[in-house]
């Protein structure tokens, strides 16, 4: 059994960086545009942090297989010559 904490980041490892990325946008929007409660201000800055988090990774996750694609094509490029 889950509790209400883990189950939105649950929700959120199966999220892509667009879908991610756009839910950032959202609730970055509505932040900025005020009018809501302290309790739903905490909650989208939450949700905010944590959509963060899984475009970071995604992101890290990019750049590291941008990195070893490189690596390899210079190793390869060192084989050769």
């Amino acid at each position: 059994m889950t509790s209400e904490v883990e189950q939105p980041t649950a929700v959120s490892e199966a999220l892509g960086y667009e879908q991610a990325r756009d839910e950032l946008i959202e609730v970055v929007r509505r932040l900025e545009a005020g009018g809501t409660t302290l309790e739903e201000s905490l909650a989208l800055w939450e949700r905010g942090e944590e959509l963060a988090k899984v475009c970071r990774r995604w992101l890290d996750g990019a750049r590291a297989r941008l990195d070893a694609a490189l690596a390899e094509e210079a190793g390869a490029e060192d084989e050769d010559g």
